[in-house]
């Protein structure tokens, strides 16, 4: 297990970096873990008790990706409760991934038009600020359901194993799912 702790306007003490390392630690326990990213930082925020923000990322070695954040008034009542959040969320990854075994497969859902969107125009132009590359693991359309809301996001890039290409799976306003298939258009 790769483990690395970043700290971000918080002093990185070697009882801190045991502490962390510590409860880390028995990460594997519970499903085969590639890395473990830890991030520490002291934010400006009006109530004392929110400013000490620990947040972990997880990856498992299919590429299965776990992120949780915590905040506190200590960092190490965070890292506690940050690591709890993370526990719970490997346990309900680990119980969805049975009952998919038990089930034999997945039942496919119909796929629904993507929704428009309106994108409101600015008075300044807009520049590119953050470039993020990321690896792709091929998953099926399920797994690439579960991957978004384990991290809770609105959308989600992935490699299809049905159609062999780069999807992009977002949730619609009314809760539902959609995707975005690309199609190559090959010069003539």
């Amino acid at each position: 297990m790769n483990l690395q702790i970043n700290a971000h306007n918080l002093k990185l003490t070697p009882k801190l970096q045991t502490y962390v390392e510590k409860k880390t630690a028995r990460l594997d326990r519970y499903m085969p873990i590639a890395a473990v990213n830890i991030d520490l930082s002291e934010q400006n925020a009006r109530k004392t008790t929110e400013r000490q923000v620990a947040q972990i990322t997880v990856r498992d070695k299919r590429g299965t990706i776990l992120r949780a954040e915590e905040r506190g008034g200590d960092i190490f009542a965070s890292v506690d409760l940050v690591m709890d959040k993370i526990y719970r969320q490997i346990s309900r990854y680990k119980g969805k991934q049975q009952k998919r075994r038990k089930a034999g497969g997945i039942d496919e859902f119909a796929m629904l038009e993507p929704v428009p969107v309106e994108v409101p125009a600015e008075e300044r132009e807009p520049v590119l600020v953050r470039r993020k590359q990321f690896s792709l693991q091929p998953m099926p359309l399920d797994e690439a359901i579960d991957q978004m809301e384990l991290l809770g996001h609105d959308f989600f890039v992935f490699f299809s194993t049905e159609d062999d290409n780069v999807n992009v799976l977002y949730k619609r306003r009314d809760g539902d799912y959609g995707v975005l298939q690309p199609d190559v258009l090959e010069d003539e």
